[in-house]
């Protein structure tokens, strides 16, 4: 796959920028603390918002600056976004967001795989009444084995979004290939595709859990 800001291959997006792979790099070691695992997500989530929200569209509105008129771009009043949270570790990435998009409406799922037979179960679910005006990001640190992000998907077209975004920071080829399976249409955003999932649908290398190592769980 080349090597850009965001390598684009069939709607999967590598976004490459070096900051994100640093920082990335620091959370997949072992002896990162969860106060650092955690302010790191918070700003690798700022950096991956950059990239999801590249092509809002903008318009030109007149302004007056310190110095003289100008026509100057804003985003465009119609472009709303709503960002919706796999909980509990999408929680990381929301925080980062909302922190870039503070005027963003909020969704959370809640979602679970069980662990012997890795299907998912929903035990939360709540969006903002006005979900059809707005295009939608659905943000999860892991895309594993794509279970939990295809219910997600699913269940959030019920809403019928004017569009759906995925945003992680993770992902392995057998969940993309499963979400690209039953999603095609639904674009993914990850800062690195790695190796394979093991035998209990953990990506390798990974970072291991996410909610643990970011809630300080076990």
């Amino acid at each position: 796959m080349e090597s850009s800001t965001s390598a684009k291959s069939a709607q999967v997006n590598i976004i490459e920028h070096p900051l994100i792979q640093h920082k990335l790099t620091l959370m997949r070691r072992a002896e990162t603390s969860t106060a650092k695992f955690r302010a790191l997500l918070h700003e690798v989530s700022m950096l991956l918002a950059y990239e999801v929200t590249r092509d809002l569209p903008i318009k030109l509105e007149s302004i007056n600056t310190p110095m003289t008129s100008m026509m100057a771009p804003v985003l465009a009043p119609d472009k709303k976004l709503v960002v919706v949270s796999i909980m509990r570790a999408g929680q990381g990435i929301l925080d980062g967001i909302l922190e870039l998009m503070p005027s963003a409406r909020v969704g959370h799922i809640g979602l679970y795989r069980d662990p012997s037979t890795l299907t998912v179960i929903e035990y939360y679910f709540k969006l903002p009444h006005d979900v059809g005006d707005r295009d939608m990001i659905v943000v999860d640190p892991m895309l594993a084995t794509g279970n939990t992000a295809v219910a997600a998907v699913n269940r959030l077209r019920h809403a019928e979004p004017r569009s759906i975004k995925f945003l992680c920071l993770l992902a392995a080829p057998e969940g993309i290939q499963h979400f690209r399976d039953i999603h095609p249409d639904v674009p993914i955003y990850t800062a690195a595709i790695d190796e394979k999932l093991d035998s209990h649908g953990y990506i390798l290398p990974g970072l291991g859990d996410a909610g643990d190592r970011l809630f300080g769980t076990k």
